[in-house]
This record gives C-alpha cells, structure tokens and sequence, in this order.
C-alpha cells in the first residue's frame, strides 16, 4: 500500500557532495558506509544492522543517500514522539534560533525553560506535579537514571537498590547495575512478571500475583540478605527486555509495598512516556503515583534532554550533588515544550492506545496462521513479536513456549529493510522485532507497515531454516 505522506524539501547545504572521494565507489551511499566502518568503533550498533544513510526525513519517512525510502518504526528508539521534522517543531526551534537568546546556559533560568517545566508537569500525575521538584541532567535518558538512583541514596541514607529482571536503564556504570545483565551486590534483582516464557510457569494474573508475593518476602524476611534498600526501579512496560507490559495490579502492588516500607519507587518513562503506551505516561493506566519519574527521549522533541522529577520531600541534596555541563539546552527544551503540548492538546495518547490495539489485533492474527511467532505483545504503538523456533521443543524452566530464533528475528529486520520498513530487534534472546512508529502515524501508514512485516516475515521463513536438533539418545 502507497503512503502519500510528500517526500520533503531538501534543506540548504544538506546535499551529500558526490566528488571524487565518493562516486568512485558506488556513490555517496556506499563511500559513507565504507568510511563509518573504517572510522568508527566496534560498539556501533544500529549500523550494523540497518546500513543505510539518511539524507532526510519527515514523519514516518526517512530517505536515504541512494534515493529509497523507508517506514522508520524505529523513531530514534521511541525518541520521536511526532516524527521526523515535524513542523510545531520546527517552528519551535526557528523561534529561539530567530530570537537571538543563548543555547547554552548551564542550569540557569530563562524563559524558554520555564515554558518547558510549565508544560512538563501539566502532564504529570496531578499529586506528584502537586508537590513536585525537577532536576535537569546531562543530555541522555542514562543520565537521569544515575540522578535518580543519587537522590534516592541522598534522601535515604540507604544504598541497596531493588531493580528486576529483563531491565534496561542505560550504559553508565549505575544504570547498567539496575538492568538486567549486571551483576552488583548493591542491586537486588527481583522476577518481572512475564505471561510469556513466566519464571514461574503459570504467566497471568497468577504469575504477576507470584512475582509480587516474591517482592513482599524479599523485603520482609530479615534473612533474605536484602537489607533496606534506598529505592526501586521499574519499567512499566520493558522495551528493550522485548516489549512487556507490566500488569496494571502488579504496578500497583509494587506501589504499596513500596509505600508502607517508606521506599522510594523510581518508574523509568524514558521509552514509555509522552503518550507511547496509550496514556501520557504509562503509569497512568495504573493509577500509581510514584515518588520518582526518569524522563527522557520525547520530552527533547527528538533533541537531547534528560530530567528527574520527584517529590520535594526527597529533594535532599547539598547544591551541585549533581550537575552536568549540557543540562541547559535550550532548543531541546523549546522542541520539547511543543511535543509535550501538541500530544496533549491533540490526543494522540488515546489515538496511540486505539491504533496500537488495532494493530496488536491484526498481528496477533498473523501469528495464528505463522507458527514461527511465538508471542505478539505491547501497549499502544509499543509492540513486539516474538520469533520462535516450533520444531526445537521446550529448552528449560521458563518455557511454556518454544526457544527463541534470534536469526528468524535478524532475517525479518534484514527482509523489512528491503521492502522499505526499519523495525529494531530486542528482547533476552534479541528474538524480538519491535515496532515503535510515531504517535502520529495515520490509519493508512498502519496498513502499510503490517503489510510490509507480513511480507517480510513470509519471505524470512521461506531463507530461514533452523538448524536440525540431534535425536535424543
């Protein structure tokens, strides 16, 4: 299916120079690509897997240095709440650059952030932003991770950190403690409540209640080798754990067992937040209010902006206990302002939680007819599809489910990516195909994306074959 969305005006001084450096080797599409390989480190990542080079963008739509174009439900991983170059964005940046004030001013105040904070907390959980404080951080959601995980430590007087299994925070030392994969005696690592692949076997409402029984015992039992902690911290939907939901009852339970201990409960909206799960932010299909909230990626506008905000009674820090050079940016700030507002005043928190059911729906059908998708899942335009190998059988405790296929999931991004569709893989084993497209993705962009997946998958199962499994002796 066509998307009619204009292909944009190419902006002064943005044309890629085919000189010699370039066109001798296939053009400015390949000689860029040779050069990033040559130039940049081995942790790059999305280049590895999506090999292209984009020249402009609006919308949904990037197109790149060799003329295609692509669907990009990637949206610098969530960071694009309205999409590429979206025009109240524009303006919003055009207006300071046209005003002559200062882009660079530390944590000073100016109006320009005032409007941002004005607009910020009148989103926010109305008994939080009731009593609430915001510190500004360095420019990445990790940034805000490790404020977070600082103030609850300052406020408490505690160290220990309670976090769960499957998490993501960031790549600094703290917030790699808190995800899954650390290992640091100072982080308690709690079950996060999977219907899918359940540690406990059962998945549902049973499973989540088990996963919260576990958390009531841990903090209970003065044998458990968990003393009090300063804080926990949670995702209420995993996005890059492979896009799981946490059950309303079960954020709700974190809550009160938080609140009667007196422990400060940190909800990371960093991927979930400014309307990405269906409400503005994802705690509010729960009803919790927690004491902490780390925000980034679409509060910039698709510029860089990270902040914590919290209730005042844990603002205990002495003045620069935390600091940042890039915590001042005032083009993120205004970029920012005008995301938050034109999400709220145009719904499109509820016009995600629609089409995003929608779109579960339809995917959840494709999977009753394709036996390699093991699981479809998500909340508003944050879905995941899990891809799994049916011959393999069950590999280990937590599978009700057969082992997941990480190059099934390699084979669909690479066929997407020929047909025109930019979609990330996640998830424990990167089995994962993840779609996150803009909030403002119209009916007609929907179909086309699940058009082309479904086509992409097809054509993946038909060049993926499992490897055979040995006979059991």
């Amino acid at each position: 299916m066509a998307v009619t969305e204009p292909a944009p005006a190419v902006p002064p001084g943005a044309r890629i120079r085919e000189d010699a450096r370039t066109t001798g080797e296939g053009g400015a599409h390949e000689g860029i690509l040779r050069r990033q390989a040559q130039r940049e480190s081995a942790a790059r990542t999305y280049a590895r897997s999506l090999p292209i080079v984009p020249v402009r963008a609006r919308g949904l739509t990037i197109e790149g240095a060799d003329g295609r174009r692509y669907l990009d439900c990637l949206s610098g991983a969530g960071t694009l709440a309205l999409g590429h170059n979206h025009p109240v964005v524009l303006e919003a940046v055009r207006r300071v650059l046209d005003s002559g004030a200062p882009l660079h001013v530390l944590d000073l105040a100016t109006p320009v952030k005032d409007a941002f904070v004005t607009e910020l907390f009148a989103t926010l959980p109305a008994e939080l932003a009731a009593n609430a404080r915001i510190q500004f951080c360095g420019p990445a959601g990790t940034d805000a991770v490790e404020a977070a995980l600082k103030l609850v430590r300052a406020a408490t007087g505690r160290r220990g950190v309670l976090a769960f299994s499957g998490a993501y925070h960031g790549m600094t030392a703290g917030a790699l403690d808190v995800s899954g994969g650390a290992e640091d005696v100072r982080v308690a690592r709690l079950p996060y409540p999977r219907s899918y692949r359940c540690p406990f076997g059962v998945g549902g409402e049973r499973g989540a209640e088990l996963a919260a029984r576990w958390t009531e015992t841990v903090l209970d039992d003065p044998k458990s080798g968990i003393p009090a902690p300063a804080g926990m911290i949670l995702e209420p939907v995993q996005g890059e754990g492979g896009v799981i939901p946490a059950p309303d009852s079960w954020l709700r339970r974190m809550r009160e067992l938080t609140a009667a201990r007196s422990i400060p409960l940190i909800a990371d909206e960093i991927q979930t937040g400014v309307g990405r799960t269906g409400a503005f932010w994802a705690v509010d299909h729960s009803g919790i209010v927690p004491d902490v909230m780390v925000l980034s990626k679409a509060i910039g506008g698709s510029l860089p902006l990270a902040v914590v905000v919290y209730r005042s009674e844990l603002d205990a820090w002495e003045p620069g206990a935390h600091a940042g050079t890039f915590r001042g940016n005032q083009l993120a700030m205004a970029a920012g302002a005008a995301t938050l507002a034109y999400v709220r005043e145009n719904g499109l928190a509820e016009r995600a939680g629609t089409l995003g059911a929608r779109m579960l729906g339809q995917l959840q059908g494709l999977a009753a007819t394709h036996s390699r998708i093991g699981d479809v899942r998500g909340r508003g335009l944050m879905l995941g599809v899990e891809l799994v190998d049916p011959d393999a059988g069950s590999t280990g405790p937590d599978d009700l489910a057969p082992p997941p296929d990480p190059e099934l999931a390699g084979e669909v991004q690479r066929q997407c990516l020929d047909r025109g569709l930019i979609v990330e893989l996640g998830g424990r084993y990167n089995a994962v195909v993840r779609l996150l497209p803009p909030l403002t993705l119209t009916d007609e962009q929907a179909a086309a994306v699940l058009d082309r997946f479904a086509d992409a998958l097809t054509a993946a199962e038909r060049v993926h074959r499992p490897r055979p499994t040995e006979p059991s002796r």
